[in-house]
C-alpha cells in the first residue's frame, strides 16, 4: 500500500514558528525512515497557527536533510504567481533532488482577503484563468513551447533531467475536470471538503485524457488521521485539533494548537458541540488496528492509488507516533 504525508506545519500553543518548521523537517525524516512515499508541505499566508508560507523554501531545506522520499508542495497556489517563476523554482528543486520532486497545484487563496490582495492584485481573475495558467506551467516544465509562441526561446532553467511531477489538488468537480483534461494526477482533499467526493474522483477517472503512451489516472485521497496506542488516547489527542478548529472559526486560536489539558478544559456551547462532532466525523481516530481498517475502507471506497495523511497534534511526539503506528500496520513487510 502507498501512504504519504501532508504537513501543514502547525504551531503548538507556547511554541514558535521556527520550532514548528524544525518539527516538519523531523517529520519528513521519520516519514522517509518509515517508508512513506511522499512528504508534501502546504502553503498558507498569515493564518494563525500555521508556519509555512513558502513550501519551496522548506522543500530545499528538507530535501537536503532526506535522501529518497518524494517531496512536494501541497499545494503551490498558482493564481498568486506567474507560471514561469513556479517552473523555475521547481526545476531548480528537481535539479538538486533528481526524481524526487512533486509540484502540487491549487487554486485556493490560502489566507485572508488582505493577504490575497498583498500577494496578487488579480487573484480572482487568475482563478478563472487557472486552466490557461496550468497549460503555461506544464509547457515550461516540458520545455516545449511551439516556435510561434512568445516564450518559444525561453527555458525555465535550470532544466532538470527528470521533470517535477505535476498534480492538481482540489475538492471540487472543477479541479477533477482540470486534472483529467491535462492528463495529470489528482489529489482530492477529503479532509478539507464538505463533500465526500466519490463522484468527483470517479469523474476524474472516467474523463482522464491519455496524452502519453501508458499514462493512466492517478488518485491520491487526503484524509486526517490520529492514531495512538489506545482508542481513548487517540480521541484525547484528537480533541486538541478539534478545539483548535473551533477556536479558529471564532477568530481565536492565534496561540496555536492547545495542549491536551487545555483542550479538555475548554467549554463548548451546544452549537459548538455539534460542530465538534461533525469535525470528528471527518477524522480517522483510533488504535492501530482500528485506523488500519478505516484507512483500507477509505482507500477502497475512493478507488485510490494512494492515501495521504494529515495529522495535527499539540505534541510532535504524538504526531510522529501516530505515523509510526499507521506505518507498522500498513507499511511493514
Amino acid at each position: 500500500m502507498k501512504l504519504s504525508v501532508i504537513d501543514q506545519s502547525p504551531i503548538a500553543c507556547g511554541r514558535t514558528a521556527k520550532e514548528a518548521l524544525m518539527e516538519s523537517m523531523k517529520l519528513a525524516q521519520e516519514a522517509e525512515r518509515l517508508g512513506y512515499k511522499r512528504y508534501w508541505i502546504a502553503e498558507h499566508h498569515d493564518l494563525p497557527g500555521l508556519a509555512c508560507s513558502a513550501p519551496e523554501v522548506m522543500l530545499g531545506f528538507i530535501g537536503g536533510q532526506t535522501n529518497s522520499i518524494r517531496i512536494g508542495s501541497g499545494a503551490v497556489l498558482l493564481p498568486h504567481y506567474k507560471p514561469y517563476k513556479v517552473a523555475e523554482v521547481f526545476n531548480m528543486l528537481a535539479t538538486l533532488f533528481p526524481d524526487r520532486i512533486d509540484l502540487g497545484i491549487g487554486r485556493a487563496p490560502g489566507g485572508s482577503a488582505e493577504a490575497t490582495e498583498a500577494l496578487s492584485s488579480h487573484f480572482l481573475q487568475n482563478v478563472w484563468k487557472l486552466p490557461e495558467l496550468v497549460d503555461e506551467l506544464l509547457t515550461f516544465l516540458n520545455d516545449d513551447f511551439p516556435a510561434q509562441y512568445e516564450y518559444s526561446k525561453l527555458s525555465a532553467s535550470p532544466v532538470p533531467k527528470i521533470n517535477p511531477t505535476p498534480w492538481i489538488l482540489g475538492t471540487s468537480e472543477r479541479s477533477a475536470e482540470l486534472a483529467a483534461k491535462k492528463g495529470i494526477g489528482y489529489n482530492f482533499g477529503y479532509f478539507m471538503s464538505e463533500n465526500d467526493g466519490k463522484e468527483i474522483v470517479q469523474k476524474y477517472i472516467d474523463t482522464f485524457k491519455r496524452f502519453k503512451e501508458g499514462a493512466s489516472p492517478e488518485v491520491i485521497i487526503t484524509t486526517s488521521a490520529i492514531c495512538a496506542e489506545t482508542s481513548d488516547q487517540a480521541h484525547e489527542i484528537a480533541r486538541c485539533s478539534i478545539i483548535w478548529g473551533i477556536q479558529r472559526e471564532k477568530g481565536q486560536g492565534k496561540n496555536g494548537i492547545p495542549s491536551i489539558q487545555e483542550a479538555a478544559e475548554y467549554r463548548l456551547t451546544v452549537k459548538e458541540q455539534e460542530r465538534a462532532a461533525k469535525m470528528e466525523e471527518k477524522l480517522i481516530i483510533g488504535n492501530p488496528k482500528e485506523v488500519k481498517e478505516k484507512i483500507l475502507e477509505f482507500r477502497e471506497a475512493y478507488k485510490a492509488d494512494e492515501v495521504m495523511i494529515n495529522t495535527n497534534t499539540f505534541s510532535i511526539a504524538d504526531r510522529i507516533r501516530s505515523y509510526r503506528f499507521i506505518a507498522s500496520e500498513l507499511l511493514s513487510p
